[in-house]
C-alpha cells in the first residue's frame, strides 16, 4: 500500500472542514433574521459577538441566551447507476448565551462575556456509499467565550474588544481499502479519527452613531490557530494489517481564518429599520494542512495537503419592521460563496455558493424581557467537482454532483435589568 495513507490524507480533509462549511454565523437571533446582518446596530448583548463596540450603547445589563436547530442535507450523484444517493437525517442544536452591559447607569464603560457556538454540524453517509473510501461520517462542534470590554467615548463612537478562546471536537469515520473473510462474510477496514483542538484570538470593533437614524459599524475578528495535540487514530484492520495500521496519536494545526466586517444601519421611520453587512473572510490561510503522527510504520507517514482555499466576500442586507411596541418582524438574506475550489470538492465538505433567506420576530410580553424567533433556509447551488485521493498503490479522482440544502429555526430571550 501507498506510504501515503488514504485515511491520513481523509483526516486533513476533515480537519479542513472544520473551519469552512462548517463555520456558523448564528450567534444572535435577531441578525440571524435579518440575514446574519448585525455589524451597525448594537440590538441586544449579542452585539459582543457582532460589535464589541456596540456593547456601551446598551441601556443596562441584558442577559441574552437561545438555541437553535440545524437540519442539513446533502444529495450526490454521479451519472453512475445507482451512484445516487442522500446524506442520512440529522439535526444539530448549537446555543449562544450573552451577559454585558454598562457597569452601572448611565456609564462610558460596559464589561461583557459571550459563549457561543462558532462551529456544530456534521455529515453522515450510508456506510456502503460510493464515497466510503473518503467519508463515512463527521460531526464537528467548537465553542467559543469572549470576555469584552467596551467604552463609550461620546454620543459619536464607541469601542470594544474582547479576547476569544476556542475549542473543538471532531469525530470522523471511513472505510479503509482492507477486507477481512470470515464464515462467508466480507468485512472492510474502518478508520476512526477523534480528537480536540483550542486556539486563541480576540475580537474588535468600532460603532459609530451620526444621529439616530443612522449607524455604522467596523469589526475584525483575527485569526485563530487551533492546536490539535493528543488525537486519535483507530484503525479496525485484518489482524496481519495491524502492524501496519497502528493505533496512534497525532498533532496538527488548524488556523480559523481572520473575518473583516463593515456595516450601516439606517431607520427612515419609527417602525422601520434596515442593516447591510460586508464580511471579508481571510480563507486563503488554507494553503496547506500538516499532520504529524507519534508512530510511524511504511503505511503511516506524516502527510502534507495543498488546499489553496480563497478570500471571500460575503454581502447580507436585513431589515426590521416594529408593528407595535411589543411584536416586531425581520427579513434578509446573503449570498454567501464556497472558499473551496475546484478540484477540491470533498464529500466532507462539499462546499458550494450559498444563497440565504432568513426570517423572524420579536415580542415583548414585559417592558424589560423580549421573546425571538428566527428561520434560516439555505440552498447551495449544485456544484460538480473532483477530489483526488490515494487507494491502494494508486491516486484516484472522485467526481460527482453535489447538491446541499439546510433549514436552522432558532428561539431565545434576553431580560435587562
Amino acid at each position: 500500500m501507498k506510504k501515503q495513507l488514504l485515511a491520513a490524507s481523509l483526516l486533513l480533509s476533515a480537519l479542513t472542514s472544520f473551519g469552512a462549511g462548517y463555520q456558523l454565523n448564528l450567534q444572535g437571533l435577531r441578525q440571524l433574521a435579518m440575514g446574519g446582518s448585525g455589524t451597525a446596530w448594537p440590538w441586544d448583548a449579542s452585539t459582543i459577538f457582532y460589535n464589541p463596540g456596540g456593547l456601551a450603547r446598551l441601556k443596562s445589563i441584558q442577559v441574552y441566551a437561545c438555541g437553535l436547530f440545524i437540519a442539513p442535507a446533502t444529495a450526490f450523484g454521479n451519472g453512475i447507476a445507482g451512484s445516487s444517493t442522500r446524506s442520512q437525517a440529522q439535526t444539530f442544536t448549537p446555543f449562544n448565551m450573552y451577559v454585558g452591559g454598562p457597569i452601572q447607569q448611565d456609564s462610558r464603560f460596559a464589561l461583557g462575556m459571550g459563549i457561543y457556538t462558532s462551529a456544530g454540524v456534521g455529515l453522515k453517509w450510508n456506510d456502503d456509499w460510493l464515497g466510503k473510501y473518503i467519508v463515512q461520517s463527521i460531526s464537528l462542534e467548537a465553542l467559543s467565550f469572549q470576555p469584552t470590554i467596551s467604552y463609550r467615548f461620546s454620543d459619536l463612537i464607541s469601542v470594544g474588544a474582547g479576547f476569544v478562546y476556542t475549542m473543538g471536537l471532531f469525530d470522523y469515520r471511513n472505510a479503509v481499502p482492507v477486507e477481512t473473510y470470515y464464515l462467508g462474510q466480507t468485512t472492510e477496514g474502518e478508520a476512526h479519527l477523534h480528537g480536540a483542538a483550542d486556539g486563541v484570538g480576540f475580537n474588535v470593533g468600532v460603532q459609530l452613531k451620526p444621529s439616530d437614524n443612522l449607524q455604522l459599524g467596523i469589526t475584525y475578528r483575527s485569526q485563530v490557530n487551533m492546536s490539535l495535540s493528543g488525537g486519535s487514530a483507530t484503525f479496525n484492520v485484518p489482524k496481519s494489517l495491524a502492524s501496519s495500521f497502528p493505533n496512534t496519536q497525532f498533532d496538527s494545526q488548524l488556523p480559523l481564518p481572520q473575518v473583516g466586517s463593515v456595516g450601516i444601519g439606517y431607520r427612515p421611520d419609527e417602525h422601520l429599520t434596515l442593516q447591510f453587512d460586508l464580511n471579508f473572510t481571510g480563507w486563503s490561510t488554507y494553503d496547506s494542512l500538516r499532520i504529524n503522527f507519534s508512530q510511524h510504520t511504511s503505511s503511516l507517514q506524516d502527510m502534507h495537503e495543498p488546499r489553496h482555499y480563497r478570500n471571500t466576500l460575503t454581502p447580507r442586507i436585513g431589515a426590521c419592521y416594529k408593528i407595535s411596541k411589543v411584536v416586531s418582524l425581520m427579513a434578509g438574506g446573503a449570498y454567501d460563496p464556497t472558499p473551496v475550489v475546484n478540484n477540491f470538492v470533498s464529500p466532507d465538505l462539499p462546499d458550494a455558493d450559498r444563497i440565504v433567506l432568513t426570517c423572524g420576530i420579536s415580542v415583548k410580553p414585559l417592558p424589560r424581557f423580549t421573546i425571538l424567533a428566527a428561520f434560516e433556509g439555505t440552498n447551495a447551488l449544485a456544484r460538480t467537482g473532483n477530489y483526488m485521493y490515494y487507494q491502494n498503490a494508486g491516486v484516484y479522482n472522485f467526481t460527482g454532483t453535489y447538491k446541499t440544502e439546510a433549514a436552522c429555526v432558532g428561539i431565545g430571550a434576553y431580560y435587562n435589568f
